[in-house]
């Protein structure tokens, strides 16, 4: 027990401090870092397999077709009509009070056809965050540009908003008989 207790006094406060946090960090490498190394060194190396197996190969794009398929996802001009009117439809669905709109389309050679909807509307703003919310998933050509709220008085239920919109459609004449 001399020697022991010795050895004690030579370290002092701090080498005992320092032989206690010694002895727990052999346990704690043991249990939980080495496993936690192996893994890692296992999914490296499964990785590096992956990678051998699967050499990186390009592939070929025909960028006409492609252009020609994204095209497709969009309604054909024909649609603009009912593409409204499921606007409109959608605003009455959410209880909105339609005013009169603004409707502009702006045609680019070659790329999709915007039509470009401002509809001040009249309701609550459960209604108003109704409608766009109903309108971004039934119509996914459409996009919401900007929303701008008005209340009169501070107490008013009712707000005075501003919806713009717009609906993207194809180019071209319709070639599918939709």
């Amino acid at each position: 027990m001399r020697p022991l207790q010795r050895l004690l006094e030579a370290l002092g406060p701090a080498g005992v401090i320092g032989l206690g946090v010694a002895l727990f960090c052999l346990p704690f490498y043991f249990s939980t870092l080495a496993p936690l190394e192996k893994d890692a060194a296992r999914r490296t190396l499964s990785a590096e397999r992956s990678r051998a197996r699967l050499p990186a190969q390009p592939v070929a794009v025909d960028g006409a077709a492609e252009l020609a398929r994204f095209h497709g996802m969009f309604p054909p001009m024909q649609r603009l009509g009912a593409e409204v009117e499921a606007l409109h439809a959608h605003a009455r669905a959410s209880g909105l009070q339609l005013q009169q709109g603004e409707y502009r389309l702006e045609t680019k050679t070659g790329a999709l056809t915007a039509y470009r909807v401002t509809l001040p509307v009249r309701g609550s703003y459960g209604q108003i965050r109704q409608f766009v919310g109903r309108v971004l998933k039934a119509m996914p050509a459409a996009s919401v540009d900007a929303v701008r709220f008005e209340r009169k008085k501070a107490a008013d239920t009712q707000l005075e908003a501003q919806v713009r919109l717009t609906i993207y459609f194809r180019p071209g004449e319709d070639k599918k008989g939709t």
